[in-house]
């Protein structure tokens, strides 16, 4: 970097939810933000202008992806995959032929790429890979992220449990919570389909769903949008950090407690509950799967927390609280 300029941060996908925040954070911190993405001053088509806007970086990272909120038709399954392995693979080969690469890469990545889990957490050193659609798109990401060899980079797969604020996952769920739709969601048996099957060259699980008798139990991991930012500052500064890193709260919740705290929240006092004969065609109208609230994610920040890490809202309730607030 030329003595007296500005750090330079590359913030792929930036037009999100996420990629805002952290675009706006970089900005506070001084950087010049260079973004990639459809409709930025660099986009996807020109491999060229992407290792421009790489070359001299100090800081990439990368949100790209078709969102998973999403009904898993065939064409929707290949673009959610495609859409994130291109992305990345575009991006790697951007480093790997500059001459001044960015010090460290952060790409998204999901704590759903761990099982369903219910017995145990799942940390980056313990926890166990799951199978099937969602898990082999993160595992394809990731395979992509850390393949080749990029000796002055250092990388981090930031895997994302759900995040908390003012985005639209957060306004889906509270806008159930006022209307009395805020009960548990409750998975049970369900016509048997192909939509969550694996996908790729190393396709993995059964050929068609099945459920888990959680009644509501599911564990529910979360973080708050403002420890994705201050986690991803922390990790920008700590080069002894490298690999998959749990992006996650230290208080777990369940699926039943959290929409509890959702109606309290908003001041609702009664929720319907919702089984998966419910969900099904609900899902189906609204175009999104009942995975994202039947799976059970138990995943706790094990690397963030032995490194010194300290959330700003390590509790549900205050995180729901601040997340309704900066709403109205």
């Amino acid at each position: 970097m030329t003595p007296g300029a500005r750090p330079v941060a590359v913030v792929a996908g930036a037009s999100g939810f996420i990629g805002s925040a952290l675009t706006s954070a970089f900005e506070s911190d001084g950087y010049e933000v260079r973004r990639i993405g459809r409709s930025a001053e660099t986009t996807w088509d020109t491999p060229a202008a992407i290792a421009r806007a790489v070359d001299g970086a100090d800081v990439l990272v990368n949100l790209a992806g078709k969102s998973v909120n999403a009904r898993y038709t065939d064409v929707a399954r290949d673009e959610i995959l495609r859409s994130r392995v291109d992305t990345t693979r575009a991006l790697r080969e951007a480093i790997a032929a500059v001459p001044n690469p960015p010090r460290v890469w952060l790409n998204a990545s999901t704590a759903t790429i761990y099982r369903h889990e219910e017995v145990r957490a799942n940390t980056e050193s313990s926890g166990v890979i799951g199978e099937g659609f969602s898990v082999d798109v993160a595992r394809s990401w990731e395979q992509e992220f850390f393949a080749g060899d990029l000796p002055h980079t250092r990388r981090v797969a930031l895997r994302m449990a759900i995040v908390v604020g003012d985005g639209s996952a957060t306004a889906s769920l509270l806008r159930l919570a006022r209307v009395g739709l805020g009960g548990p969601q409750i998975d049970s048996p369900w016509f048997r389909h192909r939509r969550y099957r694996g996908i790729g060259d190393d396709a993995s699980g059964l050929e068609r769903s099945s459920h888990h008798r959680t009644r509501g139990a599911q564990k529910f991991s979360w973080i708050h949008i403002d420890d994705v930012v201050a986690a991803t500052r922390f990790l920008i500064e700590r080069p002894d950090i490298s690999g998959p890193v749990n992006l996650a709260s230290p208080e777990l919740s369940d699926n039943r407690t959290f929409m509890r705290e959702l109606r309290e929240v908003v001041g609702m006092p009664f929720g319907l509950p919702a089984w998966r004969w419910m969900l099904e065609p609900a899902m189906w109208v609204l175009r999104t799967e009942p995975e994202l609230v039947l799976k059970s994610r138990w995943v706790v920040p094990e690397t963030l927390t032995d490194a010194g890490f300290e959330f700003t809202h390590p509790q549900l309730r205050a995180a729901l609280e601040d997340a309704v607030a900066r709403r109205s």
